[in-house]
């Protein structure tokens, strides 16, 4: 018998060895994930890779020897099901902001085998400004994440452009540039999308070599990780946008210089018909496929929010051929990906005529465009479906990843079912999120996974008491009284956000006091007053906490505008007493909102700026890179930027750090203006702002980068501090 039994090991130990040896890269790959999104559970799962279904990719869940088996296509199917799982057996979630994966013992079995085929060929995550807005100096650690996060949600298509300066460099140096002509070329790290989309040169640099050697091997990390998961990245393409030291290397090219882009000073396109475009064109695929490998396709965006210099068709027609002749130049498989926003950010240029000379130029199999905007102004249904060409129904979501409680969940939900079902949605093949920040709503993406995988009508209400169980990983009656009241409010918009805190103090009579809610503060108080009321019950979890701030932020932060004409009023009235009275309470209520969100790692500009530095190699590359961050955050380029707020944050640390002291500047320039008679000359005050603004993205001092206080705590607090006032009919 021991013989038997020692015969019987080995058997086991020589049968579990064959079956790991003969693992498959997606069940690797997919393994890899599960063991860090569940590294003490994972023994209890099995993946296992099956065959693409005929319609597109697939998972499968079954039940077998108490273990649960995760069947998919690749692995990003095999993450899918996993996802579906946790949701839908678990009650738990995973999110960028706060996982709920408290999971039963054991896991829980079911009866039948669930088999899920997606309709989508293409799911796809990121607009160009999310690299800026939210990924500007993201490390490994934090895309790690967020694959994994992308992974889950069934993302197939992901925009993977980390890196690209290193290719630019290389060929401009083959070209004779020199660094100094390079440096005047690339853009900072803060904002590097908006170079490589054409915008702007130069603005926030020079680029460090150690930052381009550092990306260069970042970006290929990320690619590996995708690609084993089954993604195929969308690497970038040549828009025709040059250095504009080009001029004087390449004399007798035909050149365009483009007006200027937000005040930036214009830049420069080759023209589609010289053949330098496709000389450079090909050049760069080629340089970037030795460097990154290739999936064959390719994102560009020319003229993204530029007005070509030409609005004939024909010129139209060229530019397109030329920009896909590049692309198949260097690879004859390319695919050029393109993102509709043009369509509907400049309908003017853009007419029946002009957008029908641009998408027929290239083959049907040959582009696919990005419909950037369907939660609120789609562009398929007022371009033919792009005349015939394959289209991704995507949402935004998030403009500068300003911190906003919305979402426009029915929109969502009604506009893709709306598609799916129209006579005329021509090619639509694929559904994404395309957000210029990855935004504060985790609800969003949760609704958005679902349709991945299963398109259609959705009951809405009774989805979102479905979320907040999974949120929570319980049934909490107020939480889920308080979720529904968001669907009714702060995610029934599908788009929303500036606050007037965040916004450069204007002359008393100037209509500047901005509120972009439909709903009110007692609405959004109701709900705050529901959360709080289940601290007992749900109190320990990490995503019941970050909700309570995020709700409260919203609350506290619905009662700026009002304090904001309170000044207004009393200097109007020219009544110094209730001036004083009504800013010490405008300034009151920066300190509490600032004090709350400060007790949240997702609310810290602290850590913006620690991210940044610890990209730094000295002094003055760390002391570069902190300016970057603090920049785009504020004035967002000079002094005089027609962009400066753009990317404001409602942040603990930059409320009480940049928002209060801009405010105590406005605030004392209205007393000092009652107290000596005299006008307030609005010219001076904008220059003064600034050159105060300006001053402060050069500064250094430092903010905490983790939590400081109990969350819980603090909201209790500044409840019982505002409720009286909140809880009143707006």
């Amino acid at each position: 018998m021991r013989a038997f039994g020692q015969l019987a090991f080995w058997a086991g130990i020589t049968f579990f060895w064959a079956v790991a040896c003969s693992a498959t890269e997606s069940e690797e790959s997919a393994r890899a994930l599960l063991n860090r999104i569940l590294p003490g559970r994972a023994s209890e799962f099995v993946v296992q890779e099956i065959p693409k279904d005929a319609s597109g990719d697939v998972f499968e869940l079954d039940y077998r020897d108490g273990k649960v088996v995760l069947g998919g296509s690749n692995g990003v199917a095999m993450a899918s099901a996993l996802n579906y799982y946790l949701k839908n057996f678990c009650r738990a979630s995973v999110s960028l902001w706060g996982n709920q994966l408290d999971l039963p013992r054991p896991l829980p079995p079911f009866d039948e085998r669930i088999r899920i085929v997606t309709p989508f060929k293409y799911r796809y995550c990121f607009n160009y400004c999310c690299f800026s807005y939210s990924l500007a100096w993201w490390d490994w650690r934090e895309w790690e994440r967020v694959i994994d996060w992308m992974a889950l949600q069934g993302v197939n298509m992901p925009l993977a452009v980390t890196g690209q300066e290193a290719v630019w460099q290389t060929l401009c140096r083959e070209w004779g540039l020199s660094d100094e002509e390079i440096g005047q070329f690339m853009v900072g790290p803060a904002y590097l999308p908006f170079g490589w989309m054409g915008c702007m040169d130069g603005w926030g640099g020079p680029l460090r070599q150690d930052w381009i050697e550092r990306h260069r091997v970042l970006g290929k990390k990320i690619l590996e990780r995708e690609r084993s998961l089954g993604m195929t990245p969308v690497l970038q393409g040549f828009p025709g946008h040059v250095p504009q030291a080009f001029t004087k290397h390449f004399p007798d090219a035909t050149l365009r210089q483009l007006p200027s882009w937000c005040g930036f000073p214009g830049t420069l396109f080759v023209d589609p018909s010289d053949p330098l475009f496709a000389k450079v064109g090909k050049a760069f695929i080629e340089a970037q496929t030795k460097e990154f490998g290739t999936d064959h396709l390719y994102a560009s965006d020319t003229f993204i929010e530029m007005s070509p210099p030409s609005n004939e068709p024909a010129f139209l027609s060229d530019m397109a051929r030329a920009v896909y002749g590049a692309m198949a130049a260097g690879d004859p498989e390319a695919v050029w990906i393109m993102q509709g926003w043009l369509f509907v950010n400049n309908p003017d240029f853009w007419k029946a005529p002009q957008a029908e000379a641009l998408l027929t130029a290239v083959p049907d199999d040959r582009m696919i465009v990005l419909d950037l905007y369907c939660e609120s102004r789609p562009a398929w249904n007022k371009t033919e479906s792009f005349y015939g060409k394959p289209w991704v129904w995507c949402i935004i979501q998030d403009f500068g990843d300003q911190v906003s409680l919305h979402g426009g969940l029915p929109q969502i939900a009604g506009n893709l079912n709306e598609a799916l079902t129209s006579p005329n949605r021509g090619k639509l093949a694929g559904v994404g999120c395309i957000m210029e920040g990855l935004g504060y709503n985790p609800v969003v993406y949760d609704l958005m996974n679902c349709l991945f995988w299963k398109p259609g009508p959705i009951e809405t209400d009774t989805w979102i008491r479905g979320y907040a169980e999974r949120r929570y990983g319980r049934v909490n009656a107020n939480a889920a009284d308080a979720w529904t009241l968001l669907l009714k409010t702060a995610y029934n918009e599908p788009s929303r956000a500036g606050n007037p805190l965040c916004q450069r103090p204007a002359l008393p009579d100037s209509d500047t006091v901005v509120n972009l809610r439909t709903f009110n503060t007692a609405e959004m108080a109701r709900v705050w007053q529901l959360l709080l009321e289940s601290k007992e019950d749900l109190g320990a979890l990490d995503t019941y906490q970050y909700d309570v701030v995020h709700v409260g932020r919203e609350v506290l932060i619905g009662l700026v505008p009002a304090r904001i004409r309170d000044v207004r009023t009393a200097y109007v009235q020219k009544d110094k007493e209730a001036l004083a009275k009504a800013s010490k309470r405008l300034l009151d209520l920066m300190k509490d909102t600032d004090a709350l969100l400060s007790t949240r790692k997702e609310f810290l500009l602290g850590k913006w700026l620690e991210d940044a530095k610890r990209w730094g190699n000295d002094e003055a590359s760390r002391r570069h890179y902190e300016w970057n961050a603090r920049n785009q955050i504020t004035l967002w380029g000079p002094a005089d930027s027609v962009l400066h707020d753009y990317a404001a944050k409602q942040w603990g640390g930059l409320i009480q750090g940049f928002y209060m002291p801009r405010w105590q500047k406005y605030l004392d320039m209205l007393q000092q203006s009652l107290n000596n008679g005299q006008e307030l000359d609005a010219k001076a005050i904008e220059l003064d702002f600034q050159q105060w603004e300006e001053a402060w993205t050069h500064q250094t001092e430092a903010y905490p980068a983790s939590p400081q206080g109990v969350s819980l705590e603090v909201a209790g607090r500044l409840w019982e501090k505002y409720r009286t006032e909140i809880t009143a009919k707006d």
